[in-house]
């Protein structure tokens, strides 16, 4: 067996080595030259410096002499120097008294020379006596070329890489023989007996040791070889035994795959059937989710026309004069109706969860006033002997990055479920800031709830008891819906609660701050306040107070008051009013719960008496405590009225099918000073658009003969009402709804039922002239 030259291992270790020797070689060469080079450039500046040197005296004394025959001798005398093209002297008046020069001499290597040593070098002496150093009689000067030394340079290093590369060639020549003798050979001929033994023989090869090779790694090869021919003989003894054995079974092993094949024809059959039907299956279940959707949709549309009518009228109803009694059960009437919108809204964000269709915002809002009047709005559903406190860690962000919307339902659903459940004691809403973002956690005395139903509150239409929906009402949808949005933010929503001591849920938002805390107000004062040691309101005064500069005590409702001392007096306790003011003229603070005000008969005796109801807000108390103390903003002492909204006058189009609704919105818009324009369908609404000019529309969506969508499209094909703002009233309150009417070409979106704050909010947006 030949082997290829450039394969062999000798050639192969030759190169290496050669290629490493040659490399190193080359580095040291190259090292020897630039040392030569060093060597060079520091003889040229030595012999330079030893010429100055021994020409310092002689041209001093004839620039002191002033003698330009001597200095025509001495420059002279510096040009024979095999370095020097050029010498002047020159005395302290800058006058030449001798300058000679001389021709480069010619080189070959003259741009190599002089990128390496340089062009026309110039070295300067300043010339002065010995007995007067400080003063310069002139200056000796000599221009240097460096070719001849830099020629000489070049040779030496030229010898230096042949030479280096002539000895590399000796030792590859060298090398590629030793390698050859003492491995390629010795390695051929085991191959070649390798080739000539037989594989398949029963009987063990064996191959013989290479002269000189019987305790070196060749031998070690030989020796391994020899014992695997003796393995592969027995292997192959074995494996005949085996193959004897193996068709032996053949026969059995044909009438095994058979029957096998006949029990996987009959399987193939069955996972056809079972495979058509998953398919059916599959096809079914797209259906019924198209279904359900498609249900959804139409369900809140034919539940929201209703409402809306319904909601409409009883709040039409309620600005009429009434009796006090027929006020009240309207008011319960419409507190039912948006009882009833809100399971709504939370059945539909259960089916967007489903559905994957919920889109959370990322703008930033003042979560601290977003707890604080969600717990303001909610503070009339708590029972009269239970205080509501919502607390705020000082120093909390201003402004934070979320989705307002969704985390006003996690506070309220919360706060709600809270409210529901507490008879007696606090309810506390409490919000800081975490590592993470933020906490909000809200806690409560009442029930409690039992370990083992802990796990099913967060599943939809569960509650932790039979007997709670019987005594406390609700669906089970509020904690199933919070825990979908907590985790929908990332987010965690968990629960700490024991029977009969209460329960504290704490929802963990990861909600980055975007504006940081304002500088917190300085004020002075005394503030007492009188409470007992377990109410919030203590809590809260104690949290806050200090931090604004205020000198803060509290005293018990059963304390005596004579040495009471202080600017403001804050108390949550209407029957020590009584005892406080006879012998206290302080401005008093009283803070009830929703509802409980003071008669003004009573109020008036009391004197300087101020009420707010609960549960207290930092802007409300921070009002009140600027006021007292004197320290309230130029121009605003007293607490600014709202001017009553002026009468609009604005022509507005109405585009709606359903007469109840028809007459909500007319009475709505009526009441607010506008002209309305009634069409019952898209056709008669571009009729009157043709007739008169209106500031806004108002176009409901699903209406026959022409619906809304085409009627919008029409609308902005004509051209002729580019800046018409028109907005959408559709109770069709899906995520997809609101695409549709802006793809349709309108500018907002209204859900039926809606309110008349947001009714006005609307026309402010889109026709703020009116």
């Amino acid at each position: 067996m030949d082997i290829k030259f450039t394969h062999r291992l000798s050639y192969k270790q030759a190169r290496t080595t050669v290629v490493v020797g040659l490399v190193i070689g080359t580095l040291l060469s190259f090292a020897q030259i630039a040392l030569d080079y060093a060597s060079v450039n520091e003889a040229i500046n030595r012999q330079v410096t030893s010429l100055l040197e021994i020409s310092h005296n002689p041209a001093s004394r004839i620039a002191y002499n002033i003698d330009a025959e001597l200095a025509e001798e001495l420059t002279r005398g510096l040009l024979r120097s095999e370095s020097v093209i050029g010498a002047s002297l020159v005395d302290n008046t800058n006058q030449v008294l001798a300058s000679v020069d001389r021709q480069r001499p010619s080189s070959r290597c003259r741009m190599l020379t002089d990128a390496l040593f340089g062009t026309n070098l110039v070295f300067k002496d300043r010339l002065y006596l010995d007995h007067m150093p400080a003063e310069t009689l002139g200056t000796l000067t000599l221009r240097v070329d460096t070719s001849a030394v830099g020629t000489r340079f070049l040779e030496r290093a030229g010898v230096t890489l042949v030479s280096g590369f002539m000895r590399t060639l000796i030792l590859t020549a060298i090398l590629l023989v030793m390698f050859y003798s003492m491995l390629t050979k010795p390695l051929v001929g085991v191959i070649r007996s390798l080739v000539r033994s037989d594989p398949h023989n029963a009987a063990p090869n064996r191959l013989p040791y290479p002269a000189g090779h019987e305790q070196d790694e060749i031998g070690v090869l030989v020796k391994v070889a020899n014992q695997q021919f003796v393995s592969m003989a027995m292997e192959i003894q074995q494996r005949r035994a085996a193959e004897n054995r193996l068709t032996d079974y053949l026969s059995e092993l044909e009438n095994i795959v058979s029957a096998r094949t006949t029990e996987l024809k009959a399987s193939n059959v069955r996972l056809s059937q079972s495979n058509e039907e998953l398919e059916v299956a599959r096809r079914n279940a797209m259906e019924m989710a198209q279904a359900r959707a498609a249900f959804l949709a139409n369900m809140s549309h034919e539940i929201r026309t209703p409402l809306n009518g319904l909601l409409g009228m009883i709040a039409l109803a309620m600005d009429a004069p009434l009796a006090a009694e027929q006020r009240q059960q309207l008011s319960i009437a419409h507190d039912s109706g948006k009882v009833l919108v809100e399971l709504l809204n939370d059945i539909l964000d259960l089916s967007k969860f489903d559905a994957g269709q919920l889109e959370l915002e990322r703008i930033p809002f003042d979560l601290a006033a977003l707890v604080e009047d969600t717990a303001n709005l909610l503070s009339q559903n708590a029972a009269p002997n239970v205080e509501l406190t919502c607390l705020v860690a000082p120093g909390f962000a201003q402004l934070v990055l979320g989705d307002p919307t969704r985390v006003r339902q996690i506070v309220s659903n919360l706060l709600s479920n809270a409210l529901k459940f507490t008879r007696f004691g606090r309810v506390d809403v409490r919000l800081s800031a975490v590592v993470s973002g933020v906490s909000i956690e809200v806690r409560d005395t009442g029930i409690g709830i039992p370990k083992e139903a802990q796990a099913k509150i967060f599943k939809p239409f569960t509650q932790a008891g039979a007997g709670i929906t019987r005594q406390f009402g609700g669906t089970g949808l509020g904690l199933a819906l919070t825990n979908n949005l907590c985790e929908a933010m990332q987010g965690r929503l968990s629960i700490s609660s024991e029977p009969g001591f209460g329960s504290q849920f704490t929802a963990d938002l990861p909600l980055p701050t975007h504006t940081p805390a304002a500088p917190l107000p300085t004020l002075k004062g005394q503030i007492v306040g009188v409470s007992s040691a377990s109410s919030g309101l203590a809590e809260l005064l104690e949290n806050l107070l200090p931090c604004w500069g205020l000198v803060y005590q509290r005293r018990d409702p059963e304390d005596a008051f004579d040495d009471i001392s202080a600017d403001l007096v804050i108390t949550d306790n209407p029957q020590c009013l009584f005892r406080l003011r006879p012998r206290l003229q302080t401005p008093i603070l009283l803070v009830t719960a929703y509802g409980n005000f003071l008669p003004s008969d009573q109020a008036a005796r009391l004197g300087a008496l101020q009420q707010l109801a609960r549960p207290l807000s930092r802007d409300a108390l921070l009002q009140v405590l600027r006021r007292t103390l004197g320290m309230d903003i130029p121009g605003t002492g007293a607490v600014p009225q709202a001017e009553p909204r002026a009468e609009r006058r604005a022509r507005i189009l109405l585009v709606e099918d359903n007469p109840v609704n028809q007459l909500v919105a007319r009475g709505m818009l009526g009441k607010l000073g506008c002209e309305v324009t009634v069409a019952a369908h898209g056709g008669e609404a571009l009729a009157e658009l043709e007739n008169a000019p209106f500031d806004l529309v108002l176009m409901d969506c699903n209406m026959p003969v022409m619906d809304g969508y085409e009627a919008t499209r029409r609308i902005r094909q004509s051209g002729r009402w580019p800046q018409m703002p028109i907005v959408a009233l559709t109770a069709n309150a899906m995520p997809e709804e609101r695409e549709r009417c802006r793809a349709a070409g309108m500018n907002d979106y209204l859900a039926k039922p809606f309110r008349r704050e947001e009714l006005i909010a609307m026309i402010d947006q889109w026709v703020p002239h009116a």
